[in-house]
């Protein structure tokens, strides 16, 4: 394994085949001698930086049912809301006071979102914040419809691929198509996004053949972005009596991403640090790099509940800041609170 491991760690990359040999033979040892070169790949590109975000989770309604997450559809028991463009603009003018200058608007597949009011929200916060970048996370579109929301100022957009098997994929997402969800990542690269892929890790008969297959192809699309997080069931879901992904195989997961692409930007999700209190500190010392506080009204924060148990879900927008660069300069590192473009998206621009 060592010598798998040396070669990840100079050479950026390893075939399915290998990765696959690493994950089913790995022990104690390997795992912390990966998540230290992680560590060292992140710091040797970033530095110590850890990049703020601002999430405002600005919808709760989806047509979709994907059979894990708790806003599905047929989900009866979720308390829906949407927020007004009001309410919107307060949590970003909120957020830019704190010092934030990247929003990330994160909602399920919401019909009453068309594409002119999510034209006219990337316009009312690019008008007042023409500085600050703005990352879009609500699925699956048109290529005309990405293309008009860029056109508008989105910067980013975040749409997880979730699970690089076409076989698991169909099996947890009724009436979807793998193939789109490829189609449209690909188109969003086109069209000049800095673009976020990511798998989910734990979910119910994934394997390591999946792992490997998730690595490879993040490996192959190059994203600016990779979203990795455990599967925490949902009560009111079909997999709501399953297990949870573990708190070990997703930090692999965060290492073995950051070496393949040294210069992706991270996030050290808020699913990780409500498995484990220490998930995120944790994520950070494996090679993630960024963070997202919640800068949602905090009269909808439990209703926005993908899973079960969702942490800082009462803090208000300054506590919750607070809160977490403290938590970051305890781990060692430093919060830089600008728009933190990728490297390379930033020297290709």
């Amino acid at each position: 394994m060592k010598e798998l491991i040396q070669k990840l760690y100079k050479e950026n990359h390893l075939e399915e085949n290998e990765i696959l040999d690493l994950l089913n033979n790995i022990n104690k040892e390997d795992t912390e001698d990966i998540i230290s070169k992680a560590l060292d790949t992140k710091e040797r590109v970033y530095g110590k930086k850890v990049f703020m975000r601002g999430l405002i989770e600005f919808t709760n309604y989806c047509k979709n049912n994907c059979v894990y997450c708790g806003i599905r559809a047929l989900n009866r028991n979720a308390d829906r809301y949407r927020l007004t463009l009001e309410e919107i603009m307060e949590a970003a003018e909120e957020g830019y006071r704190l010092g934030y200058r990247t929003y990330v608007l994160q909602g399920g597949e919401d019909d009453y979102f068309i594409d002119d009011r999510v034209v006219e929200i990337i316009n009312s916060i690019k008008s007042k914040f023409p500085m600050c970048a703005i990352t879009l996370s609500i699925g699956e579109k048109s290529y005309e419809s990405y293309k008009r929301f860029y056109e508008a100022g989105a910067d980013r957009y975040l749409l997880r691929h979730e699970i690089a098997s076409k076989e698991l994929y169909d099996k947890l997402h009724p009436n979807m198509s793998f193939e789109n969800r490829i189609n449209c990542l690909y188109n969003l690269k086109e069209i000049g996004y800095q673009v976020g892929a990511g798998f989910m890790v734990g979910l119910p008969g994934a394997r390591n053949e999946y792992y490997a297959k998730d690595l490879c192809f993040i490996k192959e699309l190059k994203p600016h972005m990779v979203g990795i997080g455990p599967f925490i069931p949902q009560k009111d879901t079909p997999l709501g009596k399953e297990s949870k992904g573990t708190l070990e195989t997703t930090i692999l997961m965060l290492a073995l991403t950051r070496l393949l692409l040294p210069e992706v930007l991270l996030p050290a999700t808020t699913a990780l640090g409500t498995i484990n209190p220490l998930g995120r500190e944790m994520g950070l010392k494996a090679g993630a790099n960024v963070v997202m506080p919640n800068l949602s009204p905090r009269s909808v924060r439990e209703k926005y509940a993908l899973y079960d148990n969702k942490i800082c879900t009462g803090d208000e927008a300054a506590h919750c800041r607070g809160c977490i660069e403290r938590r970051i300069n305890s781990a060692g590192f430093e919060v830089d609170m600008g728009r933190g473009d990728n490297i390379t998206w930033e020297r290709i621009k």
